[in-house]
């Protein structure tokens, strides 16, 4: 691929050990099969592949009935991984989410019955219509990627993403999440209606359920871990990283926020980059990358004075900022 020039000083030199053709073609594959159901919206799904390359988890906050459960399952089966859906009410257990020990009495011992979180993609849908002691249970899976019952601890599969719902218009009878489970969300996202000509053509084709239900992998999951693991090796210049720092310490000293990035938000920020400039067929970074997802990663962050909680006005303060601060070159 052609480098542009603009960017050329910050990319440093390339190793040669990243797959780029082969790595970014099973990434173009993977994208264009959830595509097929989930249409007009390849913005939506980049963002998605970005996170689950980065290991990191989405949070979706958006209306029912635009495509949230198909993006997941869509992903799942164009890579061949397990996949659960949890639907999250206000009566829902810990124990149901991570599972329990039973007790074995042919064996006289317990044994552990693993939940619906044991899957690589894990569906936590409407997550804020449970109560906090059940939101936390997905706490330990969602950042060291296990969970621990009764002293044991059981390791998850590898890989493992928890995509989360809620939406933002309901709030009778729902528990807002708190900051620090927020911050285990590499991402926040919003998929919003399909474009007219995109949804013409849902409702005279009656739907994607059957185009979902046919669906069959196109990446394998150890190609997919293959691509994954390449995502460190990205290549971010000094000067880039001093890019995403600025922006974390502008979140922290600008009157606009009360409360700024942390130090695991920027990180977020810099794998996310990496992962990013993987999708575009690149082995090093360019600030092009970091704009791109910087919304996503920060928005759900960040508390903006005179509007906490409310996302619509974390997006356009971190678009703000982003608008003001130089781009280095």
């Amino acid at each position: 691929m052609t480098e542009p020039a603009a960017t050329s000083s910050l990319r440093g030199e390339r190793d040669g050990t990243l797959p780029e053709r082969s790595g970014w073609e099973l990434i173009q594959r993977l994208e264009r099969n959830v595509a097929t159901v989930l249409r007009g919206k390849p913005e939506v799904i980049r963002m998605a592949v970005v996170c689950m390359l980065a290991r990191g988890h989405v949070l979706i906050e958006d209306v029912p009935g635009v495509g949230k459960t198909t993006l997941a399952q869509a992903l799942a089966k164009s890579l061949g991984l397990a996949f659960q859906r949890i639907q999250f009410t206000s009566d829902l257990l810990p124990s149901d989410i991570i599972g329990v020990s039973l007790y074995n009495r042919t064996q006289e011992r317990f044994e552990f019955a693993a939940g619906p979180v044991f899957a690589n993609v894990v569906l936590a849908d409407e997550i804020n219509r449970a109560s906090p002691k059940t939101q936390s249970a997905l706490l330990e899976a969602m950042s060291e990627r296990q969970v621990t019952v009764d002293g044991t601890r059981h390791r998850l599969p590898d890989p493992f993403i928890v995509l989360a719902t809620q939406n933002p218009l309901e709030y009778v009878g729902t528990f807002p999440l708190p900051e620090s489970q927020l911050d285990r969300f590499l991402m926040s996202i919003e998929i919003g209606y399909p474009p007219a000509s995109e949804e013409r053509d849902l409702l005279m084709s009656g739907g994607v359920d059957d185009l979902l239900e046919e669906m069959t992998p196109v990446v394998s999951e150890r190609e997919f871990l293959s691509v994954q693991r390449t995502v460190p090796q990205v290549r971010v210049a000094e000067k880039l990283a001093d890019y995403i720092l600025a922006i974390a310490q502008e979140t922290r000293e600008t009157s606009d926020f009360l409360l700024g990035i942390s130090t695991r938000g920027a990180q977020s920020l810099f794998r996310a980059t990496q992962a990013r400039a993987l999708c575009e067929g690149r082995t090093y970074a360019v600030p092009d990358d970091v704009q791109a997802v910087a919304t996503s990663v920060l928005a759900h962050r960040v508390v903006v004075r005179g509007n906490a909680g409310d996302m619509p006005s974390a997006r356009h303060a971190i678009r703000d900022l982003l608008a003001r601060l130089p781009v280095p070159i």
